[in-house]
């Protein structure tokens, strides 16, 4: 049984990063298992965010190495981001974690992935999971053609989504920097 269904969207804006989830973790195609998961969190004394997609133990693993690459680092997203893609790619185990992270503080952001990804989005908005391309949409469209924060716009983003992709719901949390 695949369990999965997530819509993580974060968004730059005026000096700001916000970044939401839904709260949905779905069973197959068919069945939700939860609707009020919790997938943003802050971590690092609460300086970084982080929100993830995929199997919940590997991305909980992932963010407990990230935040150890980031004490390593001296809290360098950067270089902590890029030292957990090298070591998801190269260590056997770790190489078998199947999730996507979004990672952010007050000056950086970047998308993660066990391909070696790290990845800086050029608009100041990025999304991953199930309705992550719905939810980027909105979140583009939105910087672009509103006065809205980045916390309201990465909330309407997951909402949006959550009207279309059948694997999104409306529980929605959202972290700022």
């Amino acid at each position: 049984m695949e369990i999965r269904g997530t819509t993580i969207v974060a968004v730059r804006k005026d000096g700001k990063t916000a970044m939401a989830g839904d709260g949905q973790v779905t069973a197959g195609q068919s069945t939700i298992m939860k609707s009020t998961a919790v997938k943003v969190r802050r971590i690092f004394d609460d300086r970084v965010i982080v929100g993830f997609a995929g199997s919940v133990a590997d991305a909980f693993s992932l963010s407990e190495r990230f935040e150890e690459m980031l004490r390593k680092y001296a809290g360098n997203l950067m270089r902590a981001a890029v030292e957990l893609a090298q070591l998801w790619r190269s260590d056997k185990i770790v190489h078998k974690l199947e999730a996507m992270m979004i990672v952010a503080d007050s000056e950086a952001m970047f998308l993660v992935d066990g391909t070696g990804n790290v990845i800086e989005p050029e608009s100041g908005v990025c999304a991953i999971g199930s309705g992550g391309n719905f939810a980027l949409a909105a979140a583009r469209a939105l910087s672009k053609n509103t006065k809205m924060s980045a916390r309201k716009i990465a909330e309407e983003s997951i909402r949006i989504a959550s009207e279309i992709c059948v694997f999104t719901n409306g529980n929605i949390t959202v972290e700022e920097v």
